[in-house]
């Protein structure tokens, strides 16, 4: 039986669960261990497993069994109903009352608002230090679709430099290394920053960090990889873990690249995004 929507408004009503819901949506599709989502959060476990068991109560978020632990995702269709509950029940017929109940549903990005053949289209990645994943993901993007997209990339933590394994595997591989270095996503909200058509992270510290909305709603997406500048073991293991984050981002940006971004509504986009790190994580499991 479906959980009334004034039962589940008063389960979100307390700031720590909605944390943890809010959590879930910005790492979606991902399944998240418990054991993650508390040290994001700062819970205790028990406290943490009174609110997993309250939203997956109320039909909002959905267990998995995994060997021996526990991972937990939103139901997305329960959380379409508790919107439509509140936007297009309670303010039915008034939809000036709610300025953002039009981009609610299919909707181009503001860089698909121009029809202009060479319109390029704004992505960044994001992750903790901006010293190796998302430089790659940057430099990659802007050699695979450099005409059609203009690459980004940021830190939440950034180092003050590049990781040098790094640069040596992006020059290894063919790249200009020349204009990247570390930047604080801060340099991506001022207001003479350009408007993201696309914001993904690539490491899980970074997803689980709640930020402020982008402006102009761009498509978001998760694709996290393993950390390269954590290996440790040999030189030689050390190297390879910096290859394999590199392997994994170029599969999936290169697919990225591949879309028709431009044929393509927000919800498509959307799917694209999610169905990419999905098939591609599956794949390197």
């Amino acid at each position: 039986m479906e959980c009334p929507a004034p039962a589940l408004f008063s389960l979100l009503g307390h700031p720590q669960r909605l944390a943890v819901l809010r959590l879930l949506v910005r790492r979606f599709p991902d399944r998240v261990p418990a054991g993650e989502i508390a040290a994001a959060l700062r819970l205790k476990p028990s406290t943490l497993s009174e609110y997993l068991s309250a939203l997956s109560r109320g039909g909002l978020i959905a267990p998995e069994r995994r060997g021996t632990s526990l991972r937990y995702a939103i139901e997305p269709a329960a959380l379409r109903r508790l919107a439509d509950a509140l936007l297009l029940d309670t303010f039915r017929a008034r939809a000036d009352l709610v300025p953002s109940l039009p981009s609610i549903g299919p909707r181009r990005t503001p860089a698909m608002e121009t029809t202009a053949s060479n319109r390029h289209y704004n992505v960044l990645f994001i992750c903790s230090g901006n010293s190796a994943r998302s430089i790659f993901a940057e430099a990659i993007l802007a050699k695979l679709g450099g005409e059609k997209f203009n690459a980004y990339s940021a830190g939440m933590n950034p180092a003050s430099t590049l990781n040098p394994v790094a640069v040596e595997t992006l020059r290894d591989k063919g790249h200009d290394v020349a204009g990247l270095y570390a930047k604080h996503v801060f340099a991506f909200r001022g207001p003479d920053a350009p408007v993201m058509d696309f914001v993904f992270t690539v490491c899980d510290r970074a997803a689980n960090e709640d930020c402020a909305s982008w402006p102009g709603q761009p498509i978001t997406g998760h694709w996290g990889v393993p950390d390269p500048v954590k290996a440790t073991g040999t030189e030689a293991q050390r190297r390879r873990a910096f290859q394999q984050a590199y392997g994994q981002l170029r599969n999936r940006i290169a697919a990225f690249a591949s879309l028709p971004v431009e044929r393509l509504d927000r919800v498509a986009l959307q799917a694209w995004v999610d169905d990419l790190g999905r098939a591609t994580a599956d794949a390197e499991a």
